[in-house]
């Protein structure tokens, strides 16, 4: 058995739709406030993802919500999307403050935007191709 990969020990792991274009740009606006480079990225569709939810007993049908790895815990949908925000600059820990509301009311909200995320925002033939730069901070 080999050793842990040490970005995934290191890194939380944002997991999300790479044919979504809501999704994609969300994955920039976290890289453009993640001044630490805390968080790394695959898409839900990569080999990558469908292994690690394997680990967790997370089946892969279709991807409907972004999920967040960190420190061996799984995290979806609104509680994901909340814990990222946490770890952005500027005023984005602040909207932390919501996790107060009940996850059933805030995922409600969330599965209206998921289901609704191609018709609003589009999507693409393909997941996003990161530039060299970025590169690094996707994995899979």
């Amino acid at each position: 058995m080999g050793s842990p990969d040490p970005v995934i020990a290191e890194h939380p792991i944002i997991l999300f739709d790479g044919v979504c274009n809501l999704c994609n740009n969300s994955v920039l606006f976290i890289i453009k406030r993640d001044a630490r480079s805390r968080f790394y990225f695959a898409a839900l569709q990569s080999d990558f993802a469908k292994a690690h939810l394997n680990k967790f007993g997370v089946s892969f049908t279709e991807p409907q919500s972004v999920i967040l790895i960190e420190e061996g815990k799984l995290f979806q949908k609104s509680s994901a999307a909340l814990k990222i925000a946490r770890n952005l600059n500027g005023l984005w820990p602040s909207v932390y403050v919501f996790i107060l509301v009940p996850r059933f009311i805030r995922d409600f909200v969330y599965d209206v935007i998921a289901r609704n995320r191609y018709r609003w925002f589009g999507k693409r033939e393909a997941c996003i191709i990161p530039t060299p730069e970025l590169k690094v901070r996707f994995v899979g």
